[in-house]
């Protein structure tokens, strides 16, 4: 591409990539949008308007999308088809564009490494969840949790991820208990499934169930050694 390159093209005439990315925003866009400039592609993935995953070369999550935003040009296309079910961005997309600018802006002045270390806590969160289920957030290997009641409902988590997360956790259960009972062992406490794009985990308590999305490439016994440790640590 030749080095004069200014600004992103694509189907929308006019509009930088980051307006493209609030326009989809406004419009509660589901989908994603990929993106090239030179040698380098990225993509990133919205669900109900709000940016929850993006990859960029070996980088995934918010990096990605600093990566993606720094580019002085290229061009995207916009794919309602694409969807995914690894979710590696919990903020609000406004949040998150405004904290990927300050960086541009602090790599640009060379005051980059100042605040780095605080970019995250910096960013305001675009929705909010259970404890138990942020506590799991932080365990790399799990791409989603949530906790749900037991008509499967999620608890303090309005987002998208949490009522696809919810849904497949109460089928499990009640798919789980229905077998218990006729094979004679009674309601089940934990199940696991494992499927070429992801592994699911449902764990069952007295008044909750707790549903987490695994990456499909993991092994399930280590991340549930990890699970229980963040569980007992939070007690």
């Amino acid at each position: 591409m030749p080095e004069n390159i200014s600004g992103f093209k694509g189907s929308v005439a006019g509009l930088s990539l980051t307006d493209v990315i609030q326009l989809k925003g406004h419009n509660r866009y589901s989908g994603a949008i990929t993106v090239e400039y030179d040698h380098s592609h990225g993509i990133i993935y919205f669900a109900d308007g709000e940016i929850i995953h993006a990859e960029q070369g070996e980088q995934t999550g918010e990096d990605a999308i600093y990566n993606i935003i720094k580019w002085p040009g290229g061009s995207f296309n916009i794919h309602p088809e694409m969807t995914s079910n690894v979710c590696t961005i919990h903020y609000r997309t406004d949040a998150l564009l405004l904290d990927a600018l300050r960086r541009l802006d602090e790599e640009n002045a060379g005051t980059v490494g100042t605040k780095s270390s605080a970019s995250s806590q910096s960013l305001t969160p675009r929705r909010t969840m259970s404890k138990i289920a942020a506590r799991l957030l932080n365990i790399p290997t799990i791409t989603y949790a949530v906790l749900l009641d037991k008509q499967g409902s999620a608890i303090q988590d309005t987002s998208p991820e949490a009522a696809t997360l919810s849904s497949k956790g109460a089928f499990l259960a009640r798919i789980g208990n229905q077998l218990g009972e006729l094979l004679g062992l009674g309601e089940i406490k934990a199940a696991a499934v494992h499927t070429s794009g992801f592994h699911l985990l449902m764990y069952d308590s007295k008044q909750h169930y707790l549903s987490i999305a695994v990456k499909p490439e993991c092994n399930l016994d280590a991340v549930e050694v990890e699970i229980r440790s963040a569980l007992v640590q939070g007690k």
